[in-house]
């Protein structure tokens, strides 16, 4: 009966603050809306009968904070309560070095869907796709734990093993898989040559120097080089800070809006402009993305395809167009809270629609056909001339070079197309 009055006594307290500003407000101004006594009162008459009669006792701390973490759960699968415990995942996550699997995640239907499995991490090792439902971890069902709970178990000693069980689309079974906690070092960027003139920049993540680091791997391939055609690979990159995604389109947008945010409050409102920091200037670009590339990734992709300054390739990206703040209530505990939306320079809202691309490309496996070992070629006749100052055999770099991109469908259609774009621009 003390904690009902004492939640009574708060409410009553919110309602004539309310009630006082809203008398102090200009006249003509729209009335703020009072706090909903009964369903305080009634709130208060739950946690107070939770306490005294569930099964088991329960302290009021624990209640209060399970409240808070229903209020958010609710909201949306990117809102949430940080205890002490989360709020130090978190700050970890953000170096881009813990302990763990390596799976970026969400939430659906109470049980965590896999949004992309992080490159060279135990998860995209042993498998793990956008888009698996993860049931059971270590023999424990999700619904059973809980979310958060669950991912506390995903992390842990590098060394030891869990075992998930994952449910995915086409497969008529759950798939169970065992993975080996690694140290989690995050690389933001990757480059190479394709093939002479063709380069290849991946990036696995947005942290804080990613545009920095594009720019570098850029002008290290130039260097070799002159580039032109460039894959940009945003696959399952499950995105990261906002400003490294506007710093990476800035690189290849002369002018114009990246991106802008709308929200309620006056600070969510923002845009962000380019301001012609281009590094290279009319080189044909493709955007590689999946049902992986989420939040940053799907900026990037929809300001350079809204800016008709790449090609964007692959299959529909995650759809994830929300802005989350970090609201710190004690010195270890704070709200994750979804305060703002996307848009793409042309006004497209990314929210659970994501970025869908110039060309559909599937993922697929492609394997290549046996040629005919009695079909005879100018070569295999006796007496055959030779052509003058002929090499016919590949270097071994270019033989493989050529394998890794025959052994990825989509990054071998970008290339071709790349190919192509620049005999057109070449053509007299």
């Amino acid at each position: 009966m003390i904690l009902k009055t004492i939640c009574l006594a708060f409410a009553l307290s919110f309602a004539l603050t309310a009630q006082g500003e809203e008398t102090a407000a200009d006249d003509q101004a729209a009335p703020k809306a009072r706090l909903p006594l009964e369903e305080l009162r009634i709130f208060a008459e739950a946690f107070d009968r939770i306490s005294k009669a569930y099964v088991e006792e329960v302290d009021d701390k624990t209640l209060l904070e399970n409240a808070i973490r229903g209020l958010l759960d609710q909201l949306d699968p990117h809102s949430a309560f940080l205890d002490a415990d989360g709020f130090e995942d978190l700050r970890e996550s953000t170096t881009g070095n813990y302990g763990g699997l390596g799976i970026e995640i969400g939430t659906e239907a109470g049980v965590i869907k896999v949004v992309s499995p992080i490159d060279d991490t135990p998860a995209a090792k042993a498998g793990i796709l956008s888009g698996d439902l993860i049931i059971e971890i270590g023999g424990q069902s999700i619904r059973s734990i809980g979310v958060n709970e669950a991912v506390a178990i995903m992390r842990g000693e590098p060394g030891s093993t869990v075992t998930l069980s994952l449910v995915r689309e086409g497969e008529p079974n759950p798939i169970a898989v065992t993975l080996t906690r690694e140290v989690i070092n995050i690389a933001s960027v990757r480059q190479r040559l394709l093939e002479p003139h063709f380069g290849y920049v991946r990036v696995a993540q947005f942290q804080a120097d990613t545009g920095t680091e594009v720019r570098d791997a850029i002008d290290a391939l130039s260097s070799i080089t002159p580039l032109h055609g460039l894959v940009i690979d945003l696959r399952n990159n499950p995105g990261g800070v906002l400003q490294a995604a506007v710093a990476l389109s800035d690189l290849f947008i002369k002018e114009g809006i990246i991106v802008y945010t709308e929200g309620r409050l006056e600070n969510a409102a923002a845009t962000f402009r380019a301001t012609d920091s281009v590094v290279i200037d009319g080189v044909p670009i493709i955007v590689l993305v999946n049902e992986g590339s989420a939040s940053a990734s799907e900026i990037v992709a929809g300001a350079l395809q809204d800016h008709q300054r790449a090609l964007v390739m692959g299959t529909r990206t995650f759809g994830k167009g929300s802005v989350q703040t970090i609201l710190q209530l004690t010195s270890d505990k704070a709200i994750k809270l979804t305060t703002a939306l996307y848009f793409t320079p042309n006004g497209r809202s990314i929210q659970a629609e994501g970025i869908i691309p110039d060309l559909w490309v599937d993922r697929s496996t492609v394997t290549k056909t046996k040629s005919n070992p009695f079909r005879l070629q100018e070569r295999d006749l006796p007496g055959h001339l030779n052509a003058p100052n002929s090499d016919t055999e590949q270097p071994e770099s270019a033989q493989a070079q050529a394998e890794v991109v025959g052994n990825d469908y989509q990054l071998n259609q970008a290339l071709t197309i790349l190919k192509g774009l620049h005999i057109l621009a070449e053509a007299p």
